[in-house]
């Protein structure tokens, strides 16, 4: 229980920090409500784009579609060849190509512009593109333009700092509320601390609701600004978490020297057979494709029992000449540090949970709105409270008080 001085100080730091961030913490959260659903709201906002009408079907295997895919894109001089590649989950999916901007064209308040071009693995017909990071309201730049608030607010790597210092502000303000919260070592006490009471229109209402419900909503709002910290900052982060477990390095890897004349390098096939190598009952989704004669092959892949749905946290480095494995990470035995980190951003999204977990992800987006409303009427209502002043005596009270204090 926290008293005195050391409650005041921390009420002020609660204040000023909800106060400097509470307009980014509630756009964060609004933001996040519609991410947490982003593969289904794409769908629904563009199904020409992520859906093939009435395929159900088997597609080829994910090494197979990776090479036609990349020669079909690289003998269109619309395209050209490819940076990357998603491939579908599902038969009615779609291949989508990647292609990044150039380096050079960016500022530190350009966001990393991604051309996103939909393929259909199967006829190889291309259903259309997009620029993934422009901001717009349209139904294909919907989820880019939430997506690139959430992380960046469209400002580039400068927003994305100033988000990371968000998340941190947010696990601040969660863990000095839950000190200023915490009641009496009593049982009446504990029951009173999460009672919500008055009017809806009343102070007290204000008081016991910001109180209580912040309560409830601390451990997962902890969550939050901690993995949204980790996910902007983490070089921040990744520090702290290696100072007490073990970490595996992410410094990049390169193909190895050539010994004499240097051969053809391998296409995706032979890259995601040799991924696939490693667990022939992993799914492939992702493949990154070599950007020079240095660079290796790098896949994403789910395996069984990954706790991350969607692309999975295995990534596996493939040699982009010899088609030798130069890294596996594989959550499956990964150290306590890479097990912590890896948890994060399912956590994140609510998906380590299923779908309980989204749900409350969802409705916690909407916490902050809350807090932030509650917390300003508080606020204003102290500051416009009137300071009692001390009513002077009248005439017969001095006397009467003067008279007593001469009998003393």
């Amino acid at each position: 229980m926290v008293t005195g001085f050391t409650r005041k100080l921390l009420r002020s730091i609660h204040l000023y920090l909800s106060l400097a961030f509470g307009v980014l913490l509630v756009l964060a959260g609004l933001t996040g409500v519609g991410l947490v659903w982003i593969e289904e709201l794409d769908e629904a906002l563009n199904p020409s784009l992520f859906l093939v009408e009435g395929r159900a079907g088997p597609v080829a295997p994910p090494g197979i579609t990776a090479e036609r895919v990349v020669a079909r894109l690289s003998a269109d001089s619309r395209y050209g060849r490819p940076n990357g590649l998603t491939l579908p989950r599902a038969p009615d999916g779609v291949v989508v190509a990647t292609y990044r901007a150039p380096k050079a064209e960016r500022s530190m308040l350009a966001l990393p512009l991604l051309r996103q071009v939909m393929v259909d693995p199967v006829t190889l017909v291309v259903l259309g593109e997009r620029n993934w990071g422009e901001f717009g309201l349209s139904r294909p730049l919907f989820t880019s333009t939430l997506f690139h608030l959430h992380r960046y607010v469209f400002a580039g790597e400068v927003g994305k700092v100033v988000m990371g210092l968000a998340g941190l502000a947010l696990f601040l303000i969660g863990a000095i509320g839950i000190a200023l919260w915490w009641p009496k070592a009593t049982l009446s006490a504990l029951i009173k601390s999460f009672r919500i009471h008055g009017h809806w229109k009343s102070m007290k209402f204000q008081y016991s609701f910001h109180r209580s419900a912040g309560m409830v909503a601390a451990p997962v709002l902890l969550m939050l600004g901690f993995s949204g910290m980790y996910f902007n900052l983490p070089e921040w982060v990744r520090p702290a978490v290696a100072s007490v477990a073990t970490l595996t390095p992410t410094d990049k890897l390169h193909n190895a020297p050539a010994r004499g004349a240097r051969g053809t390098p391998i296409g995706p096939a032979d890259a995601i057979a040799a991924a696939q190598a490693f667990n022939p009952a992993g799914r492939i989704g992702r493949i990154t494709l070599p950007a020079d004669k240095k660079t290796p092959y790098e896949i994403r892949m789910r395996q069984p029992g990954e706790v991350r749905k969607g692309d999975g946290s295995t990534r596996i480095t493939v040699d982009a000449y010899t088609g030798h494995l130069l890294r596996i990470r594989d959550p499956l035995t990964a150290p306590a540090g890479d097990t912590f980190l890896n948890w994060q951003f399912p956590l994140h999204t609510g998906e380590a949970f299923g779908l309980a977990g989204r749900i409350v992800i969802t409705v916690s987006g909407f916490t902050p709105l809350a807090f932030m409303v509650t917390g300003l009427v508080l606020w204003l209502g102290r500051r416009r409270k009137p300071v009692r002043k001390a009513q002077p005596l009248r005439p017969a009270e001095t006397g009467l008080r003067t008279a007593g204090s001469l009998g003393r």
